[in-house]
């Protein structure tokens, strides 16, 4: 077990491919050829499709967007662990994430469009919305893997948060809860390194985040964020783990948020151009590119960055042109079947 090896106490963080792309074979995860370049595919089309974002909001075209630019492993890696009845539990800079388990990138650029049609997911799509307020999806996460025990299904919930949250009443109330009743729970914080300006120094005096874990009955690892193998190897595992009943898995993932926390903020208010630089040189994308390109996966680069480029293009002038719905699509969509006193209220002239 990657949990009984690598000891978040001891500062050791679970690696398999370093940042020139050599990988630890004894540590390298089974991934068929189509696996890995599917996984690439994703993290790229995250990061263009986030450019975008942020040029559509420049241009007053979107509202504010949290850039995930470094953050495409951390967010990518964890989702492929899923399986087609897994739930994901989303903050809201996990793009790639959302790619991975099948919500359109269309639907993505709505959402922040302000279009109530972002919130609707293909059906089937076992994704919930966004939970902007810190912290509280995680409570939320629980509530779902404990519905699905009383269901006795198979079910693993995934859960992703950024290191702020750990300082939320939330967080740990939502560990507890999953520890005493063993939910199947995969916890992801995605520590990348500054909760909007305060330095995770600051959330917290413990040495790592995932060694919270232990507080709470169940294990913790610590991951480089960064490595697409690793983050997958960890969370296949805690899912694993789960799905067998044993209980939920706290990953710290260990990385960097590259870009502004949303485009509201201005990074250089608190942190240096060497240090971004520095955190650049570990880019998650070189790192998985350079490890692809020496098993020789990776041969037109150029060409799929071109594709996908149409793609995103193609996305942002389809979210573009669908209209806005009506103020009785608020209601339609956060419930199954809609109860009376919302069917009361939109009949009230809501249409």
């Amino acid at each position: 077990m990657l949990t009984d090896e690598f000891d978040p106490q001891k500062g050791e963080m679970l690696r398999i491919v370093d940042e020139e792309g050599e990988a630890d074979m004894g540590l390298m995860p089974r991934m068929s050829k189509d696996l890995l370049l599917k996984a690439y595919r994703t993290m790229l089309l995250t990061r263009l499709a986030d450019d975008k974002a942020v040029k559509l909001q420049r241009q007053g075209r979107l509202g504010a967007y949290p850039p995930s630019k470094g953050q495409e492993a951390s967010q990518v890696g964890p989702a492929m662990a899923l399986k087609e009845e897994d739930w994901l539990v989303w903050a809201f800079r996990e793009m790639g994430a959302l790619l991975w388990k099948g919500v359109p990138l269309e639907t993505q650029y709505l959402y922040w469009m302000g279009n109530e049609l972002g919130n609707v997911y293909p059906e089937g799509t076992r994704v919930t919305p966004s939970v902007v307020p810190v912290g509280s999806q995680v409570p939320q996460a629980v509530g779902i893997a404990y519905a699905g025990l009383i269901r006795k299904e198979k079910s693993v919930v995934l859960a992703y948060f950024g290191d702020g949250a750990t300082s939320e009443g939330d967080f740990h109330e939502g560990l507890n809860f999953a520890g005493v009743f063993r939910t199947p729970n995969v916890f992801v914080c995605q520590n990348n390194q500054f909760a909007i300006s305060t330095r995770r120094s600051r959330q917290t005096a413990s040495a790592t985040i995932a060694q919270k874990a232990i507080a709470y009955g169940f294990p913790g690892i610590l991951v480089d964020g960064n490595d697409i193998m690793a983050m997958y190897a960890a969370t296949k595992e805690a899912a694993e783990r789960a799905r067998k009943g044993k209980g939920p898995t706290l990953i710290e993932s260990f990385t960097y948020r590259m870009s502004d926390h949303t485009t509201s903020d201005d990074w250089r208010k608190y942190r240096s151009k060497e240090e971004v630089a520095e955190w650049e040189r570990k880019d998650p994308l070189k790192r998985f590119s350079a490890y692809l390109v020496s098993k020789g996966f990776l041969k037109d680069e150029a060409s799929l960055i071109e594709e996908l480029g149409e793609l995103v293009e193609k996305a942002a002038v389809q979210a573009e042109a669908t209209p806005a719905p009506g103020l009785a699509d608020v209601f339609e969509h956060t419930y199954a079947e809609m109860p009376p006193y919302l069917r009361e209220q939109m009949g009230g002239g809501w249409k």
